[in-house]
């Protein structure tokens, strides 16, 4: 999946203080979506509290169905340096789901492998 947003709901401050959300850079966002036109293009929400971010979670403010731990970080501090960013998730388990034997890593790794080289290309033709 592509983040259209990440969103971190973690902060209490009032967002005109601190960056609560971030979107990736427009043409890498393009590029993924070329690259990828069946994946789903999604917010997505970071947070420390698992379902903190998901619509319906334990204090799941931020209305997304995806959750990361790192993703706004990521993109927050490309913002801040000025380089063009994009997030790319595979996903391994539902949010909430306790139960690791029910997480996929081994899939959600080939997933997230198998198509890189695809999105890569395209980035680096808009580069160009």
């Amino acid at each position: 999946m592509i983040g259209s947003v990440a969103r971190y709901g973690d902060l209490r401050l009032l967002s005109d203080l601190a960056a609560t959300e971030v979107h990736p850079d427009a043409e890498l966002l393009a590029a993924a979506r070329r690259a990828l036109p069946a994946a789903p293009v999604l917010p997505i929400a970071t947070s420390a509290q698992v379902g903190g971010g998901v619509a319906g979670g334990v204090g799941g403010a931020l209305g997304c169905d995806v959750e990361a731990m790192e993703g706004f970080a990521v993109l927050r501090a490309a913002q801040l340096a000025g380089v063009p960013a994009v997030e790319l998730r595979a996903i391994s388990n539902d949010v909430e789901e306790s139960d690791r034997a029910r997480w996929h890593f081994d899939a959600a790794f080939a997933a997230i492998t198998g198509v890189t080289p695809r999105v890569l290309v395209e980035i680096a033709a808009c580069v160009r």
